[in-house]
């Protein structure tokens, strides 16, 4: 079964480990002399991880029940602190909370006289915690008060024989936040008598200072509940208590602490005799539990036969679901281990739904709950009358489809209600807005809410068209109100429609109208102001020059109403007081100002100057980190080029640039002929990309083998000497030899678009022979720079498939087919001793023959 979870604990804050509880409560021992002697017990918790020690003697006095009058005050000594704590949590509990308490216990004897009234024994403590989450934000030094009430001879004869009510409930419990929870409070009486529970005011302490207080007579203040939480709803309106049993239940509010006070009251012959309390300060955790929680009943009430069924527990400790649905024969109509399934019932009708988490394992539950599948109930209300002190009205305007609505529950946000009324009344005593809630069900069971905020006013509100206006003799014009009630209007002077909210005035002199609105016997008033004159008043800006093609706006004083602009061609909002106008030419512009029938004319003039001319000239492509002169024209008086630091004189037409690659060169020009604005133009010098070029390797060939060229870098080639080469004047000429050569060295001109130039070299041997491959047979790679590499030369080759060199035990030491780098004798970074070596090649000559070589050479140390 499910392990309702409950936590009794202090804050986090700095005075965490206040007292977090306490109640008093009594036993009647002995008569004599018309004296009644009772043993009184004081219990207050604390965390009892707390270092806080119990006030020690702590401080009770004893009050008049009716007339509140001290009888007498206490200094009580601790006797004695044992701790409870529970460590048995279930293992179907996600983070479960530390639950320890230190309960601090006060017990004295005292003699009271009977008397008709009775007694109050009061004991305080300061302070409650500051974090509790529902009293409002930002309370401070709220402390807690506790008392026991002892009643009089005229509660009941037998009254000051009385034994309290105690509270027997185990405190050792904890609640996980939105969780079903359930806690006992549950009291045991002596003397028999019926009790009754309830929740009640957490009172505060009617002094301040640490430690515990000496109490003031009766009546205490409640603390500041807030945040939507009350005195009877301090846990949420989820939350109840059984007025009969005492027993807490409905679903926990959000993690958090909050403070809670419950009320028995001991009832002897139908009469109330007495009410005891216990305050408790209750910590919520984000603690979850493995359990089948299920709502009272899933509803398809609205627009769908479909619904989502959702387990309202979400304990990561719930391995399976197992979901069940029957109709109202108990067949099964529907099966599903999903998290969440959906299901799309077939007809309308009243269904069971099952689910079981965890079958056949630990934390295994079930639980069972009615599907009301009724579509087409709408829940919906009307309001009206919102006066405060005075009634509210309330009409339900639900429809139900199937069914007949059958009861209504109302919730004002006050605590108060309409309960089983569809239409009804409620007085609220304070402004602001209601948020009124409207809970209706039908007779197939549909349970749904419909929730609407209403403002809750002082007055009834009016809502003007305008509250001043302007108007010319003889013009009237209509004044507009608008509201829910009775409309009168003030004076009664050239008023139409003095008692609509939209009359009709026509003064002949300024006058204030005022509107009085009556609603459900609340009255507000406000009022309009009609300005009157008998001509419009214009003054326009004077005449102005603006540079040529420039916006600029035009301004005027004037009580005008409406405005027209001429000529509206170049005016870009004709009808407005202050217009932007753009010219290229000198232009007259008039202005009419119009009150109503009434209207006056203006004028003034816009010149236009033209701006200076300036021209920086067409943009320039310049070679590699190389210089170029601007050329710039204006007809303005000064000027100056920009960004300056690359110039060698920003302050002339023609600057010496040396740009560090491409750069926009903005020439600023300005003239005294009216235009005080500059003008400007932009040259772009771009530089071309740095040429790298490329000529090729030096190689070798043979007579009459072809040797293909691949220049790089440019756009354009051209190659000196031309000897033997196909062409001079392109990259990838064929170069074909009849003689032998010790060297042709070729020098390449590589040019790009705009013909930048710059050149590289390339040598060429020709050997007169058949292809081949020249080893030497010998090398000292002694550091001395003189042949200190082993490396091979080609001619007449097309291409080396590899070139491998083996020492004398047969160990491959260098592989590569390209002839350099070459070996240095080293394998590994270690340098080899001197010896011979044996060297092979392969490769394919210009003719596409192979040609396979070997032989030996000696490494010289």
């Amino acid at each position: 079964m499910l392990l309702l979870l409950l936590l009794l604990t202090g804050s986090l804050y700095v005075r965490a480990d206040h007292i977090t509880g306490g109640e008093i409560y009594y036993t009647y021992t002995s008569l004599g002399n018309n004296l009644y002697r009772y043993h009184i017990t004081i219990k207050m918790f604390m965390d009892c991880r707390s270092d806080r020690r119990f006030e020690n003697p702590a401080n009770v006095s004893i009050f008049s029940r009716q007339s509140h009058a001290l009888i007498r005050r206490l200094r009580e000594n601790l006797d004695g602190t044992n701790i409870i704590e529970l460590t048995n949590q279930s293992p179907c509990i996600t983070n479960p909370p530390d639950v320890c308490y230190r309960i601090g216990t006060y017990e004295f004897d005292t003699d009271l006289a009977g008397s008709p009234d009775g007694y109050i024994i009061v004991s305080q403590v300061n302070y409650r915690i500051y974090t509790l989450s529902n009293l409002i934000s930002g309370y401070r030094e709220v402390g807690a008060t506790y008392t026991a009430e002892i009643p009089g001879t005229d509660a009941a004869a037998d009254g000051p024989a009385n034994n309290s009510a105690k509270f027997i409930g185990d405190d050792l419990v904890t609640v996980c936040a939105e969780h079903p929870m359930s806690y006992s409070f549950e009291a045991k009486d002596e003397d028999g008598d019926q009790l009754r529970y309830s929740f009640c005011e957490a009172w505060q302490t009617d002094g301040g200072g640490g430690g515990t207080p000496v109490a003031g007579p009766p009546p205490y203040d409640a603390v500041p509940y807030g945040n939507g939480y009350t005195a009877t709803t301090p846990l949420g309106k989820s939350v109840s208590i059984d007025a009969a049993t005492g027993l807490i239940t409905g679903l926990a509010p959000a993690e958090g602490v909050y403070v809670v006070t419950v009320c028995v009251e001991e009832i002897r012959n139908g009469h109330v005799i007495a009410t005891q309390r216990k305050d408790l300060q209750i910590k919520i955790t984000s603690c979850s539990i493995a359990a089948a929680v299920l709502p009272i009943g899933f509803m398809a009430c609205r627009n769908s036969f479909t619904l989502m069924l959702k387990n309202n527990s979400q304990s990561p400790l719930i391995r399976t679901y197992n979901w069940e649905i029957r109709d109202k024969d108990d067949n099964l109509i529907f099966t599903s281990t999903a998290v969440q399934p959906n299901y799309t019932f077939p007809s309308i009708g009243t269904y069971m739904v099952k689910l079981v988490i965890n079958r056949g394992q630990l934390c295994r539950d079930s639980a069972t709950t009615p599907a009301y599948v009724y579509p087409g109930m709408f829940p919906a209300f009307e309001a009206s009358d919102f006066c405060v002190s005075r009634p509210t009205k309330f009409e339900d305007r639900s429809t139900t489809r199937y069914g007949r609505l059958v009861s209504w529950s109302w919730d004002f946000a006050d605590a108060g209600s309409g309960a089983d009324q569809p239409n009804t009344e409620h007085t609220y005593n304070s402004t602001g807005t209601k948020q009124v809630v409207m809970t209706v069900t039908n007779e197939n069971g549909c349970v749904d809410t419909a929730m609407r905020n209403i403002s809750i006013i002082n007055k009834p509100p009016i809502a003007m068209a305008f509250r001043d206006t302007l108007i010319c003799i003889p013009d009237a014009v209509q004044l507009r109100a608008a509201g829910s009630g009775v409309f009168s209007w003030s004076p009664n002077i050239r008023i139409t429609g003095a008692g609509t909210a939209t009359p009709t005035v026509n003064p002949v002199s300024t006058t204030k109208y005022y509107v009085n609105l009556a609603s459900g016997g609340c009255t507000n008033t406000d009022s309009v102001l009609i300005n009157v004159v008998d001509h419009v008043s214009l003054r326009v800006m004077p005449d102005t020059t603006i540079c040529q093609g420039d916006t600029i706006r035009l301004r005027l004083q004037s009580d005008g109403l409406k405005y027209a602009w001429s000529p509206s061609a170049n005016v870009l909002d004709a009808g407005a007081a202050f217009p932007r106008v753009v010219t290229q030419t000198r232009t007259t512009y008039q202005v009419v100002a119009t009150i109503g029938s009434c209207n006056t004319r203006a004028s003034l003039d816009v010149l236009t100057v033209p701006y200076p001319i300036v021209n920086a000239g067409p943009d320039i492509s310049i070679c590699y980190l190389t210089q170029t002169q601007l050329h710039g024209n204006t007809d303005g008086i000064r000027f100056s080029w920009s960004p300056s630091f690359t110039l060698d004189d920003p302050l002339t037409l023609h600057p010496i640039a040396k740009p560090f690659g491409n750069t926009m060169y903005v020439l600023r020009a300005n003239d005294d002929k009216g235009c005080p604005k500059p003008s400007f133009d932009t040259v772009m010098v771009t530089m071309m990309p740095r040429i790298i070029p490329f000529a090729g390797n030096d190689t070798s060939v043979v007579v009459h083998q072809p040797l293909q060229f691949n220049a790089k870098g440019g756009t354009r080639y051209e190659w000196t000497p031309s000897t033997d080469l196909s062409s001079g004047i392109i990259g990838n000429p064929v170069g074909t030899y009849s003689l032998p050569s010790s060297g042709i060295r070729y020098k390449l001109r590589v040019y790009d678009a705009i013909n930048c130039v710059d050149s590289a070299y390339v040598t060429v041997k020709v050997f007169d022979a058949v292809p081949s491959v020249f080893v030497p047979n010998a090398f000292t790679p002694n550091g001395d720079g003189k042949n200190d590499v082993f490396r091979y030369i080609a001619a007449g080759m097309k291409s080396i498939e590899f070139f491998r060199i083996y020492n004398r035990y047969g160990q491959l030491v260098y592989n590569n087919p390209n002839p350099t780098p070459g070996w240095d004798g080293n394998i590994g970074g270690a340098p080899q001793p001197s010896g011979t070596f044996v060297w092979m090649l392969k490769g394919i000559d210009y003719r596409g023959n192979t040609y396979l070589a070997k032989g030996a050479m000696v490494l010289i140390r």
